[in-house]
């Protein structure tokens, strides 16, 4: 955590998510740096299959639920600033099974939560418009790939993802939040992971700026391959106390 004496940042983003923004959080890093510069503080809760509610295991790695992990205490303890906050992939716990109702109050919390640091929320929809044209086919190559544990149909998850789409709407507006729509464009073949190739455009579209940066690949890999301040691999638990990692072109990032 930064220390008493640390000079407080001109912007900080925190960023709620699993997969996707566990993917793209270079693309999110650079774009705050290029638009607030290389003082920005990046504080992430994420990780493959993440829940909000519940822990959640990825092949062999669990990861606490978000609403109880270390970035809320993180939160508390730092400076005020300009704060950008983002509720972001949202639809694991649809195939874990919890009802569209329990899914909703989790993100409610998350966003009453943020609220208090920061005026600028954003909440993403859920990549409905994908979903609805999944065929059977390719709904169970996707489940198998990504979510071996889930027995639910095609018809099932649907359902809880419709109830789920407009309930996280009535959240934002509850919340005085930005809500985004997810575009159909910026995915292919997978209809719940953004295709590399749209990244940019979808998360500054996501945190609502626009301005040209290089991506980097280095960073890219560094960042995917910080640990989270807890998780347990094999059944083993790791701790990685969160200090702020600093990146060569600037920024800092916390992870959890």
């Amino acid at each position: 955590m930064p220390g008493p004496d640390d000079a407080a940042p001109r912007r900080r983003v925190v960023a709620l998510g699993a997969s996707n923004l566990t993917r793209g959080l270079q693309t999110v890093v650079a774009s705050a740096r290029s638009v607030w510069g290389p003082d920005v503080e990046i504080v992430a809760a994420l990780g493959h299959g993440r829940s909000y509610g519940a822990e959640s295991s990825f092949v062999v790695r669990r990861l606490p639920a978000i609403l109880q992990c270390g970035l809320w205490q993180q939160l508390e303890a730092s400076p005020a600033v300009p704060t950008k906050a983002l509720v972001t992939d949202v639809g694991n716990d649809i195939v874990y099974g919890f009802a569209a109702g329990q899914i909703l109050a989790w993100v409610d919390e998350a966003a009453t939560r943020l609220a208090r640091v920061s005026d600028d929320v954003v909440i993403t929809n859920l990549p409905i418009e994908g979903l609805r044209t999944v065929s059977p086919r390719k709904f169970h190559f996707v489940r198998s790939v990504f979510f071996p544990g889930c027995r639910l149909s095609r018809e099932e998850v649907l359902a809880t993802a419709e109830r789920v789409n407009a309930g996280l709407e009535q959240v934002a507006t509850r919340h005085r939040a930005r809500f985004v729509h997810l575009s159909p464009s910026w995915y292919g073949f997978d209809p719940i992971h953004i295709a590399p190739s749209r990244w940019q455009d979808a998360w500054q579209e996501i945190l609502g700026v626009c301005s040209p940066f290089q991506p980097s690949h280095l960073e890219a890999v560094r960042l995917y391959l910080t640990r989270p301040e807890l998780q347990w691999l094999c059944g083993v638990e790791q701790r990685a106390p969160q200090t702020g990692t600093r990146l060569r072109r600037g920024a800092r990032v916390w992870l959890y």
